[in-house]
């Protein structure tokens, strides 16, 4: 079994895992001794901080061991491609690979290749399964139910593995999701950016990834925020009651404000952080529990 895709999760799946990284949030301790004994190799080809030392801080208190391969000083920087990498790592024996890649479909490559569980922790530009779990179980914190909700994702959804895998997620939930960003950095068919905001209960918003980008948007300092960016004037048109989630890191002053950022009551950033740990040590012991 392994967690390549949210389409890799079945209905139930996904509710269990929900009510276990909740109850993981609530008490961390619950997690104790439950992987002892098991090994799980981080791979992160790409640079990481939330999602990397999450993995890690939840393999520790499943009571696993968390080991990373540090790419800049392995065997990659020789050549050595992705399968042989995988095939390596698999003759270890570990319980669970988590694989962070610049390419898309690179985490379904190493999982045809291992016979361990490997966990996407982003792939390219196309996926980012656990980060769109542990957004579901923050607002869902927050309001309960999501059936009915309006959730507006704003930024470079070009780009963005965690717009496919929240859009694909939330919706499944009963959530009506609205993509929205500059033009150049959104699929056809996506919203305005005042639309998207018109009584949204939650607005998670992107950075713009530049380095993916062919060539530079050209924007001034100051100019994205100005006219794509999310400020308090901007967000009075969502609900007075919602919140604000980004899934870091914040570009401040480009994406997001430092006031939205750093909204009391509001700003769900940092609950977020703390939830990437309950919900990878939920998707471990899904994955690997004994």
């Amino acid at each position: 079994m392994h967690l390549l895709s949210i389409d890799s999760l079945d209905d139930a799946a996904i509710a269990q895992l929900l009510e276990r990284g909740a109850a993981f949030a609530a008490d961390p301790a619950l997690g104790a001794g439950r992987l002892a004994g098991c090994t799980v190799f981080n791979c992160f080809y790409e640079n990481s901080t939330r999602t990397a030392m999450s993995f890690a801080q939840a393999a520790a208190r499943l009571g696993a061991q968390a080991i990373t391969l540090s790419v800049e000083h392995s065997s990659v920087k020789k050549g050595e491609t992705l399968a042989d990498t995988a095939r390596t790592l698999g003759a270890m024996g570990p319980d669970a690979l988590v694989l962070r890649h610049r390419h898309d479909g690179a985490a379904a490559e190493v999982a045809s290749l291992v016979d361990c569980p490997v966990v996407n922790a982003g792939d390219g530009t196309n996926e980012h399964p656990t980060q769109a779990l542990l957004d579901a179980l923050t607002l869902t914190q927050h309001f309960g139910s999501l059936d009915g909700r309006r959730v507006a994702i704003v930024g470079d959804i070009r780009h963005s593995r965690v717009a496919r895998s929240n859009a694909k997620l939330l919706e499944r939930l009963g959530v009506e999701v609205r993509l929205a960003g500059p033009d150049r950095l959104v699929p056809p068919g996506c919203m305005s950016f005042d639309s998207a905001l018109d009584g949204a209960d939650a607005v998670m918003m992107l950075r713009v990834q530049r380095e993916r980008l062919d060539e530079e948007l050209g924007d001034a300092p100051g100019e994205y925020l100005r006219l794509h960016g999310l400020t308090l004037e901007r967000l009075a048109r969502a609900r007075p009651d919602s919140v604000v989630l980004h899934p870091g890191p914040m570009n401040r002053g480009v994406e997001i404000a430092d006031e939205v950022a750093d909204l009391p009551g509001r700003s769900l950033i940092l609950r977020q952080v703390a939830n990437g740990v309950a919900m990878r040590m939920a998707v471990l012991e899904h994955l690997v529990g004994r």
